[in-house]
């Protein structure tokens, strides 16, 4: 038994990643599990569609659909971010933080006269700096994610007030509304970069060795820790990868608005984990999948868009919401007790 584990932790090309056939088992296992969870929200997702198409007939419009699309592209985008920390066996509270700070960085960059793409870039640096403090103070502090994301949703919550002294600061120029123009197939940018996202970080999770590496983390950090892998490395690289999809996220709502705001976003921390946890992600770390998360994200649009079709009050929203964030998260704690208990 020593003599595998101290052959599985021999160096080679890519320290990071797990060599050992447990971990390649476990991460084909998460994928699989992932796969069936995906089918269930898809299947969710078509019953929702036509329930509401059946109720309302303004639901199944070509303007309604766009504009679904359209709205869940900003917490698609953080709930990416979100997946990535969730299925590595963290937790990302401080994106509801990072979110509304980006977007005040990137509002007062463009109207301080520089580009915006280097305004685009400075906020996403604004948000991997926030996911680095979170990454560190996790591993090297061993404080618990909750609390420490909790936190750092209060600092960089308050530094995006404080730059703006609580007040709204208008865009004053029109190009950085560039994430809602609709440049190809009349569908707007922010919706092709959602898209292009999910895929690409679907292709990472799969495909790549860290990508093998999160699933082997978030399985079970100590027998990664054994088998080679440099797991604080990887958590902090976790963190960083949240805090950049929520920046980006802000600067999508600062785009769409032409203008920053400490209070966007506020409730980016709760959608993003039920649409993750919805997707099949779950919150004991090692499953999940960038595609699942989509499906999530679709399915909390849907379900807003439908019952706001359904002139259903905002109040009882957000209890369908919570309901649907339950059912999710119980799902997965009874799929994780089958698969083999509690880790």
């Amino acid at each position: 038994m020593t003599t595998e584990i101290h052959k599985s932790a021999a160096p080679d090309h890519d320290d990071l990643a797990p060599s050992s056939s447990p971990a390649r088992a476990s991460h084909a296992a998460a994928l699989r599990a992932g796969a069936v969870q995906s089918l269930g929200i898809a299947g969710f997702l078509l019953v929702l569609v036509l329930v509401f198409s059946a109720s309302t007939p303004r639901f199944l419009t070509g303007d309604n659909l766009a504009g679904i699309l359209a709205s869940v592209a900003f917490i698609g985008v953080v709930a990416l971010g979100q997946t990535v920390v969730i299925v590595g066996g963290g937790f990302d509270l401080s994106v509801a933080g990072v979110a509304p700070l980006s977007a005040v960085v990137f509002a007062q960059q463009v109207n301080d006269g520089r580009a915006v793409v280097v305004a685009l870039l400075l906020a996403l640096v604004a948000g991997a700096i926030v996911g680095t403090v979170n990454g560190l103070i996790v591993t090297k502090g061993g404080i618990n994610p909750l609390i420490t994301t909790l936190g750092m949703l209060s600092v960089s919550g308050g530094v995006a007030f404080t730059l703006v002294d609580g007040q709204s600061v208008p865009i004053e120029n029109f190009s950085a509304g560039f994430m809602a123009e609709t440049d190809l197939l009349w569908v707007p940018n922010q919706v092709w970069l959602f898209a292009l996202a999910a895929l690409a970080l679907a292709f990472v999770l799969r495909f790549t060795v860290y990508g093998r590496s999160l699933y082997a983390l978030g399985g079970n950090k100590e027998a990664a820790r054994l088998a080679g892998m440099r797991t604080d490395a990887l958590a902090i690289s976790t963190y960083v990868a949240s805090g950049t999809f929520a920046a980006l996220g802000g600067v999508i709502l600062a785009s769409q608005l032409l203008a920053g705001d400490g209070n966007l976003g506020k409730d980016a921390a709760l959608l993003s984990v039920a649409a993750v946890v919805l997707g099949g992600g779950s919150l004991l770390g090692g499953a999940g999948g960038a595609l699942g998360t989509a499906a999530g994200v679709l399915v909390l649009g849907t379900l807003a868009n439908g019952l706001t079709l359904m002139h259903v009050s905002t109040f009882y929203q957000q209890i369908a919401t919570g309901v649907v964030l339950l059912v999710a998260v119980g799902f997965s704690q009874l799929r994780g007790a089958v698969s083999g208990g509690v880790r």
